[in-house]
């Protein structure tokens, strides 16, 4: 069954399907880069998705030939015109979404089909796992308008492409394409655009069709990132008290003895 949200507004597209939220940043015109108003619709459409028991894994994509350019350049502008706080813009828009992606008990995709720059590059690696295109590439290029990366790529970065690759990429402004992300490990597949969203479905709807401790796993992993081995075993073991009193984990050991597939309700 599909669903489509109409509240999302039209600059943020949600659809529904088979477990997996689609949500699709739809400023073609404009690469999708972000303005306040479109960032206030994206927040709204991720608490709409942890919000709903039948989404049960994430997809979040661009329409037209990029990803996302980060923030909309005439609001940056207007910004420094008029002596904004750029800081107090992240904490209002983009932060917010890099820390649901996060947070979310859902698998999140990024399904990189174009250009992820800034910001934008900050969302996709936000996300749990990277699907690109063939002529996707991620840039930093905050260096040649005097500005830091944000959105968490200074968290993300250095865990994903190593610490030297990272400094390169910020001080140069350079980009990485697919296929030396792929190398590097910051992307887990690339595919020609054209089976790109196909083959992205695939793995999603796959996800969606998981048991309730992948969100788990999920926070473990993320959480284990701040902690020393001991606190992360000690955390390990609460997660894994809490798989063991779901019904999906009751489901997968009746399958186990039966010799048959789980089929898991995410409970």
């Amino acid at each position: 069954m599909s669903e489509t949200s109409q509240e999302a507004g039209d600059s943020i597209l949600l659809r529904k399907e088979n477990g997996v939220a689609w949500i699709t940043l739809n400023r073609p015109n404009v690469l999708n880069a972000c303005d306040l108003p479109m960032l206030k619709k994206f927040q709204g459409a991720l608490r709409e998705c942890d919000s709903d028991s039948n989404v049960r894994c994430i997809v979040i994509t661009g329409a037209g030939r990029a990803f996302c350019a980060g923030v909309d350049l005439q609001s940056l502008k207007s910004r420094c015109d008029d002596q904004g706080s750029l800081g107090d813009d992240l904490r209002e828009g983009f932060n917010p979404i890099v820390q649901r992606i996060r947070n979310s008990e859902r698998p999140v995709i990024g399904m990189v089909n174009g250009v992820a720059a800034g910001a934008g590059m900050g969302i996709a690696l936000a996300c749990d796992l990277r699907f690109a295109s063939e002529n996707a590439k991620f840039v930093e290029a905050f260096a040649k308008i005097g500005l830091v990366p944000d959105s968490g790529a200074t968290f993300f970065m250095p865990r994903l492409f190593g610490l030297s690759k990272t400094l390169e990429l910020v001080f140069t402004g350079d980009g990485v394409d697919a296929q030396e992300a792929l190398r590097l490990g910051a992307v887990n597949r690339v595919f020609p655009l054209e089976k790109l969203e196909a083959e992205t479905k695939v793995f999603a709807e796959a996800l969606a069709r998981g048991p309730r401790g992948l969100g788990l796993a999920k926070r473990a992993v993320n959480r284990a990132l701040a902690m020393d081995l001991e606190s992360a075993l000690e955390y390990e073991a609460r997660m894994q008290q809490l798989a063991g009193e779901t019904e999906d984990y009751k489901e997968g050991v009746r399958a186990f003895t039966e010799k048959r597939p789980p089929r898991f309700r995410g409970k």
